[in-house]
């Protein structure tokens, strides 16, 4: 293997440009340093964009910190046009901007419920929407960042399963309609990790069952998941990978 063949091992993404949501923390802000490993130059994406400033020092490589509410069509909006400004183009659109906040149906608070839709699903349906004109010119792909929850929902999470249930149909739907046109649509579905999303739960029943669960396994890390990421937007032009189930060892369901 000579030097370029090595570089392009090492560094799959080199030169292509990432906007990932939700950047602030776990899955997003380890898929946003794995990325910039990667060779990508990196679009990072959060209401807390305070938080970023330590990713962007920890980066291999350019990172661009950007103000982004996904619950926010315009605040999305203006994202993309300011990392298409910045960058001169898009390659990619890692959609990992996500809220649990599990809880039983009867005696809910629907905010909560309202939050989870505006967040995981009209959220990351505004990013591809705005994404996808620069997506289309650059023949890119789109990572939708979903659940084991997609495919089997379990009591207490009948609204957080709703939303990635809805992220899997939608993300299947756009993939039919843009595929022919070189646009790669990949669905990633963690199984427990081990971020700060179960600390958005207000029901101290719900709080508890989360702990026992984490303690029960090796959970997964928020890398684990970047790796996966790193690894699907790697692939040969004439490749997809449509979905990756990534399960800790020890998770049964």
């Amino acid at each position: 293997m000579n030097s370029e063949e090595t570089l392009e091992a090492q560094r799959p993404l080199e030169g292509r440009v990432v906007l990932v949501t939700g950047a602030s923390s776990g899955i997003g802000r380890e898929t946003a340093l794995a990325l910039s490993r990667a060779g990508a130059r990196v679009a990072i994406g959060a209401r807390r964009i305070d938080r970023l400033a330590s990713l962007v020092d920890e980066a291999s490589g350019e990172v661009v910190p950007l103000q982004l509410d996904v619950t926010d069509s315009a605040s999305v909006q203006r994202a993309v046009t300011e990392t298409v400004g910045h960058f001169g183009r898009l390659d990619a659109l890692v959609n990992n901007a996500g809220l649990m906040q599990s809880g039983l149906i009867l005696g809910a608070d629907v905010r909560e419920w309202q939050r989870m839709v505006d967040t995981n699903l009209l959220g990351s349906m505004y990013a591809v929407h705005a994404a996808l004109p620069h997506l289309l010119e650059t023949k890119g792909a789109v990572v939708q960042v979903s659940s084991t929850a997609a495919r089997s929902a379990s009591l207490g999470s009948g609204v957080y399963a709703a939303t990635k249930f809805g992220i899997g149909a939608f993300a299947e739907s756009l993939r039919q309609e843009v595929t022919r046109q070189g646009v790669r649509v990949i669905v990633i579905q963690p199984g427990f990790v081990d971020t700060e999303l179960t600390s958005h739960i207000t029901d101290p029943t719900m709080q508890a069952a989360a702990a026992d669960i984490a303690a029960s396994m090796r959970t997964l890390r928020p890398d684990d998941i970047a790796a996966a990421i790193v690894y699907a937007l790697g692939q040969p032009e004439h490749v997809s990978v449509n979905e990756i189930l990534v399960r800790p060892t020890d998770q049964v369901r």
